[in-house]
């Protein structure tokens, strides 16, 4: 089984913690390890040949990925531009295809945080097994609350199982949705979160990319008629930014006439989305007052605040309720907590104002 990890974005939710050089995917944030190295974990208990694991990653963080996986035998793939997920999953695709076109390729995030990752991993193996008909196969989370930050996947009629795990035809997906809708999805037991995991062959997606997205396909040929041949890089460099920058959803996934089956599962995730979710995820770290605080941090009657200092200063709380504050070397954010999924307007307002150092 091949996995292919997508680490091209730029995390901009992040921010001053992540930077376009020091992305999310990069940042030891949910724990000990990069969130890219526990992704790297996770894929290790379904492809046990590193080899068969292939990391996109934008060509700014190819030596830094690179530095990551020294020596480990991880394949990586550097994007020249970010043109969004599908032409990163077809210059996958591509290079996989070259090696086996009929083996199960699972496509993972590399930002995402996993509570469970056994039970993860017993989902993607059957989700693999599933990917080796004519099929694209994606992983759907049970939700437990009504989040309106996701998208969601409707399940349709049973299609039956594979590794012992039940599988459905997808019925739809939908966009993130408002409180009251996002309520009626979780009491309807019907939806899941859309993970963005998704499975399939190389031949499978390829031939699709090639039906749905005609001029996307002929770029990627060209692209992969130069894979192995000392004009590879010149090639990617020269056709890779022309590429059409669209979603693997919107350009095969809601267009595809082949069978498109969700696997349910219960493995505590989350899309780490803001300072917000992750001050949500790690309830264990919580002090008294719900306060969560990294770094040399004092806060008084100050309730929960989510607190990171890494700037070399004592940072200090008085008084305050739900805030994020995160202290840099050459950047403070205040925010409430609640709005940090805004944060990335204040890198679009730092480029605007020629502040690219920042960002």
């Amino acid at each position: 089984m091949f996995i292919v990890i997508m680490a091209g974005g730029s995390g901009t939710r992040f921010w001053p913690a992540s930077r376009e050089r020091l992305p999310k995917q990069f940042l030891k944030i949910t724990g000990n390890r990069t969130m890219l190295e526990e992704t790297l974990n996770r894929a290790g208990q379904v492809s046990a040949d590193p080899s068969a694991t292939y990391i996109v990653v934008n060509r700014l963080h190819r030596e830094l990925t690179e530095d990551l996986t020294r020596g480990t035998g991880y394949q990586v793939l550097a994007e020249p531009v970010g043109r969004n997920t599908a032409a990163c999953i077809g210059l996958a695709a591509m290079h996989i295809g070259r090696v086996d076109p009929d083996e199960p390729i699972l496509v993972l995030p590399s930002d995402h945080f996993i509570g469970q990752p056994g039970e993860f991993a017993a989902v993607l193996r059957a989700a693999g097994e599933a990917a080796r008909s004519r099929a694209i196969v994606t992983i759907g989370a049970t939700p437990t609350r009504p989040e309106t930050g996701y998208g969601y996947v409707e399940l349709g009629e049973e299609a039956g199982a594979a590794g012992g795990r039940r599988c459905f035809q997808v019925k739809r997906f939908v966009e993130k949705p408002d409180i009251e809708t996002a309520g009626r999805y979780l009491s309807s037991g019907g939806f899941l979160w859309n993970c963005g995991i998704f499975g399939f062959t190389a031949r499978t997606m390829l031939d699709e990319i090639r039906a749905c997205k005609p001029e996307l396909f002929a770029g990627l040929e060209r692209i992969g008629g130069a894979i192995g041949t000392p004009g590879y890089e010149a090639v990617l460099a020269e056709v890779y930014p022309t590429l059409e920058s669209i979603s693997i959803d919107y350009a095969v996934i809601e267009k595809t006439r082949i069978p498109l089956l969700v696997f349910p599962g219960d493995f505590g995730w989350s899309d780490v989305g803001s300072w917000q979710a992750l001050y949500e995820l790690d309830a264990g770290s919580y002090d008294e007052a719900r306060n969560q605080i990294s770094g040399d941090v004092a806060a008084i009657h100050s309730i929960g605040n989510l607190v990171r200092s890494t700037g070399g200063r004592l940072v200090t709380l008085l008084g305050v309720e739900g805030l994020v504050v995160i202290d840099t070397a050459d950047a403070l954010l205040v925010a409430r907590l609640d709005r940090s999924q805004d944060v990335k307007q204040i890198q679009e307002l730092l480029r605007r104002k020629k502040r690219d150092d920042l960002c």
